[in-house]
């Protein structure tokens, strides 16, 4: 009888391992000519050979390059370098804190993200989809000058607003506002329910007037966000959403009120006692030039104005319960006149009207293009055709329709200007030519109605463009009308500087006077009413958020300014006595090596040798009492150490007390330089020492008082029990972990000091140590129920900070994060933490914080195409043509109609299931789950399932399963679809280097899970 071979693999593994990487022996040779016939196999991108479009007909899914999945913007958010002074900022004409909302996403704070948007750009998630970026914020990102590009700052933007739409919380007026005066009841109408008005009335909103009216001539809202934008660019439910938001604080809209002699006119508000107006209608007339004066759409023309409306009624589910919403019916080639990006929304619209071949013909070259890189990228990719120095000289009809359309070619003569050459023409076959030259303000009833403005040369109002206030005092403009906003952006920033000036105008005719610096108050909701305040040892802290002992507190200035940006406690820098007083040495800190090669901020890890403080006791208890006269309800603890010498000890208790800290905090644990000296670690991985050295500070003062705690000891739990049993107050986990974190290339060791470029060990710290201070805290909220924790250690997140706090932590210490960054972090996570809160309260099904459960996507775009499910096919190659005709079937199949009829809408704001919890509720409320091996339920079995419409075909699982785990998921060679065979024993190494969220998850295993032993159990050993 053979032996089996335990060592070697079986069949089935072998089989499984075929496609298993292997060091290659030698070079590899395949000829060029087998290449070209397997790269089309696995290609993903689009075939530059390919000289037709996919069919897109009747199909408005999303195609915008900026989007992003939560992979995706986490990704990207953690690239940015959150630049002091940043320009991108600049860039934004409603001066978006751009590097302060990429900080919350990139902590996973989308709300805060949110909010930030949201504060300066009612419009925040339209101008994150449709805003020309490159040519704003994204043109001045420094990232710029690196090898990797730009931030997609766009993409970021639309990400963290559309999270929070998921949300359903509405938006209310900030309590501090009072707005209890007659001024604020003053009559202020808006005409035109465009980006300009809404922005507007937010903003009057926000500052308390109550009596706002928008008059909208259509039965939609939105103006050409919801008129000419395509849905595929910016969805209906969006423009919907940013309006319901507005309408939050009280806006009333009146639709089908006309701009007109006949209905609503300037005057006519006046005498109905209307204290302001603004005006923000856009341009509604299309400019019409020759040849196209005579031409109608039954003849095969269409201008923008004509044709996007009807495209936008046909394909936005719920914008208007209107009749007759029928996309226009294309075919051919199709002549789109015009460069700007109107004129390229028309192209790759026209494509899904039914167009065969779509033409961008403009008169002047791809170097004076106006549309933004992104419009035209789209059209490129879409196969549009683009022919420049082209005007438009004759059409050519055929039985009543357009047939043709004759070119001249245009020059830039010697003055710069593009000029027509008669001799030289071109001749294009056309069934439908649509004209984008632009808009205008022609109509005369219109004009009647804005009586009494005056009108410039451009035949716009006249109007101040500093304030938005025309020749006519309380009359205001914005928008497309105004003259100045070319992007929506612009009309949004126009409404914003409207609103101001407006409310500096009413309280004027009420004899009052505003700041002279605008002062318009941020977006606020419920979330930001959240009380996090925490009591502890007698002690308020209005949040729990702190500067640990550390770097940021390396002067009593820094603290003063941390204090400022809203920070709750400090722990002073650790001092000492004179007599131990200190020097430290450089270099000192230095980026870990943890997170692998990451240069800039966002670092995993840090190292340091610094020592304590080098100033003096003095300095610090001047500090002191200089800091809690100026801020009385902020906390601060000063943090102290001695050799272990009761007589010392005393006299700098006595000394902090007396300088009016509110507690202290015994260092105890400084790993690298004072445990020479016989101080911080040398006191503190002793048990018997902290109880003595807490003996000796209780009965030298009244205050509270922590023990902060080393890691570098066999369990922190002992050391723990005798800081309670020497009558601390609670104690604080953990202090750095000392470490050496790496060498250079040469042997040297790094920080190296002088020329011999010597070294010692240093204290590691931030995410890098997360684990080691999570199972501290944990362990001693375990071991100690109820004793005070204040956590220190990877701390970079409010999302962070609720593990530490779910751990049994009170309150927070941080430094890393701050080096990583600046004071103002601090922001991010009160807010963040409030949303964890509030979120926590709402019962959001499969929501996972601030994240919501994962769509199935690829590239960031959700599937919506239902024919494709289950059919095994990858993105790729012919997979790829596969799927994309089986969509575009099933899109042709789809109306309008069936798409409203199926629609549902939850309710919005969602109701609050159970109370929001407090800071104190959540602290220790995972400890119960934490405990022996031995608690464990062997029996409650899970395995992977991977999802194959969001697998990017990787096969990082399969790998890390052959080489790390139990072979357990095979790898097909033509699709590379990964599957999880029954052999899987649920080990989560799979989901755990998977790089697309929530692509393999773990769900309950439904047979009996039977370990595969090799040799039965008691069979002999040989």
């Amino acid at each position: 009888m053979s032996i089996k071979v335990q060592s070697k693999d079986v069949a089935d593994i072998e089989n499984i391992l075929t496609l298993n990487p292997k060091i290659k022996p030698h070079a590899s040779l395949v000829p060029s000519s087998e290449t070209k016939v397997n790269k089309k196999h696995w290609k993903r991108n689009q075939d530059k050979k390919c000289n037709s479009c996919d069919p897109l007909l009747n199909n408005f899914d999303d195609v915008k390059h900026t989007t992003l999945s939560e992979r995706g913007a986490l990704r990207e958010a953690n690239r940015c370098l959150k630049c002091a002074d940043a320009p991108c900022q600049k860039s934004c004409p409603t001066q978006l804190d751009v590097k302060s909302f990429i900080g919350s996403i990139a902590t996973k704070n989308f709300y805060g993200a949110a909010k930030a948007i949201f504060s300066d750009n009612p419009l925040g998630l339209t101008c994150g989809m449709v805003c020309p970026t490159s040519d704003l914020c994204v043109g001045s990102c420094n990232l710029y000058a690196s090898e990797e590009g730009a931030i997609n700052i766009g993409g970021l933007q639309h990400f963290a607003t559309d999270i929070f739409m998921q949300m359903k919380i509405p938006q209310v007026r900030p309590p501090h506002i009072v707005a209890d005066d007659e001024s604020y009841a003053t009559k202020v109408a808006l005409i035109g329910c465009g980006p300009a008005s809404v922005s507007c009335a937010t903003f009057l909103a926000r500052l308390g007037y109550k009596n706002l009216t928008i008059f909208e001539k259509e039965k939609f809202i939105g103006g050409l966000s919801s008129s000419e934008i395509p849905q595929y660019r910016l969805p209906i439910e969006v423009v919907q959403y940013e309006i319901e938001l507005m309408k939050d604080l009280g806006v009333k809209i009146e639709n089908e009120r006309k701009l007109s002699m006949s209905d609503i006119t300037i005057q006519k508000l006046k005498n109905e006692k209307y204290g302001a107006i603004f005006v923000g209608i856009g341009l509604p007339n299309p400019k019409r030039v020759h040849p196209f004066e005579n031409l109608t759409e039954e003849m095969g023309f269409f201008t923008s104005k004509d044709f996007l409306p009807k495209v936008s009624l046909a394909s936005k589910p719920g914008m208007c319960k209107c009749t007759g919403k029928a996309l226009p019916q294309l075919s051919g080639n199709v002549i789109v006149l015009g460069a700007g990006d109107t004129a390229f929304d028309c192209a790759t619209s026209a494509l899904r009207c039914g167009a065969s071949r779509v033409y961008v013909v403009f008169r002047k070259g791809f170097t004076n293009i106006r549309a933004v890189p992104e419009e035209m990228e789209l059209a490129r990719e879409e196969k549009c055709e683009f022919l420049p120095f082209l005007g438009p000289h004759e059409v050519h009809l055929k039985n009543g329709r357009v047939s043709a359309i004759t070119f001249f070619r245009t020059e830039v003569n010697e003055e710069g200007e593009f000029v027509e050459d008669y001799e030289q023409t071109m001749k294009l076959r056309a069934n439908y030519i649509i004209c984008a030259f632009g808009s205008g303000l022609y109509d005369e009833d219109v004009k009647a109605a804005l009586a009494p403005l005056n009108f410039n040369k451009y035949g716009l109002p006249d109007l101040n463009v500093k304030t938005m206030e025309t020749t006519v005092p309380g009359i205001f403009c914005g928008g497309d009308i105004a003259g100045v906003a070319e992007t929506t952006v612009e009309a949004v920033n126009d409404g914003k500087t409207a609103a101001w000036h407006m409310h500096k105008y009413i309280q004027a005719q009420h004899g009052k006077e505003v700041s002279r610096i605008p002062e318009l108050p941020k977006f606020y909701t419920p979330i930001d009413e959240v009380d996090i305040s925490v009591e502890l040892c007698g002690m308020k802290f209005v949040n729990p958020f702190g500067l640990a002992s550390a770097t940021p507190c390396t002067s009593s200035a820094m603290i003063r300014r941390a204090f400022e940006a809203g920070w709750g406690f400090a722990v002073t820098k650790t001092f000492s006595l004179d007599k131990d007083i200190v020097t430290n040495v450089s270099p000192r800190i230095i980026r870990g090596s943890t997170s692998g090669h990451n240069y800039g901020p966002g670092q995993g890890a840090f190292l340091n040798i610094e020592l304590i403080s080098e100033k003096t006791a003095a300095y610090w208890c001047q500090s002191v009492s200089e800091l809690k006269k100026d801020f009385p309800d902020k906390i601060l603890i000063a943090s102290i150490m001695c050799s272990y010498n009761s007589k010392d000890w005393t006299e700098l208790a006595k000394m902090a007390e007396l300088a009016g800290a509110d507690a202290l905090e015994l260092n105890l644990s400084c790993p690298h330089g004072m445990g020479e000296r016989g101080m911080g670690l040398a006191c503190g991985q002793d048990p018997v020492l902290v109880r003595n050295i807490c003996r000796w500070v209780r009965e030298a003062t009244k205050i509270p008082f922590f023990a902060k705690l080393t890691p570098n000891v066999t369990n922190i739990v002992d050391i723990a029990k005798a800081a309670q049993e020497g009558n601390a107050d609670g104690v604080t986990a953990t202090n750095t972990l000392s470490g050496l974190m790496g060498l250079k290339g040469n042997g040297d060791p790094w920080p190296g000091v002088g020329n011999e470029k010597r070294t010692t060990y240093g204290g590691v710290s931030g995410n890098a140590i997360r684990p080691v201070a999570l199972r501290a805290v944990s362990a001693i909220a375990r071991a100690l129920p109820g004793f005070p924790i204040l956590a220190t250690g990877g701390i970079d997140s409010a999302e962070s900070s609720m593990q530490f706090l779910s751990c049994g932590a009170s309150v927070l210490q941080i430094c890393s994060a701050i080096q990583n960054q600046d004071f103002t972090v601090v922001d991010d996570y009160i807010t963040g933490l409030k949303a964890l809160l509030y979120l926590e309260s709402m019962g959001l099904k499969g929501w996972d914080g601030q994240s919501p459960p994962t769509p199935r996507h690829q590239k960031g775009k959700i599937l919506t195409a239902k024919s494709v499910l289950g059919k095994h096919l990858p993105s790729f190659g012919h997979y790829q043509k596969e799927r994309q005709d089986l969509i575009s079937e099933e899109k042709k199949k789809v109306t309008l109609e069936m798409i409203e009829r199926n629609m549902t809408s939850e309710p919005r704001p969602i109701a609050i299931q159970n109370g929001i919890p407090k800071v104190q509720d959540i602290v220790g409320k995972t400890v119960h789950k934490i405990g022996t091996y031995g608690q464990l339920d062997n029996s409650q079995q899970v395995v992977a399932l991977i999802d194959e419409e969001m697998c990017i075909n990787c096969g990082k699982c399969y790998m890390t399963c052959n080489d790390s785990g139990y072979q357990a998921i095979t790898f097909d060679s033509e699709t590379h679809l990964a599957h999880v065979t029954e052999d899987c024993t649920g080990c989560t190494l799979c989901v755990s280097v998977c790089p697309i969220i929530d692509c393999i998850q773990m769900v309950p295993r439904t047979t009996p899970y039977i370990p595969k032993r090799g040799i039965s159990l008691g069979q002999a050993v040989c």
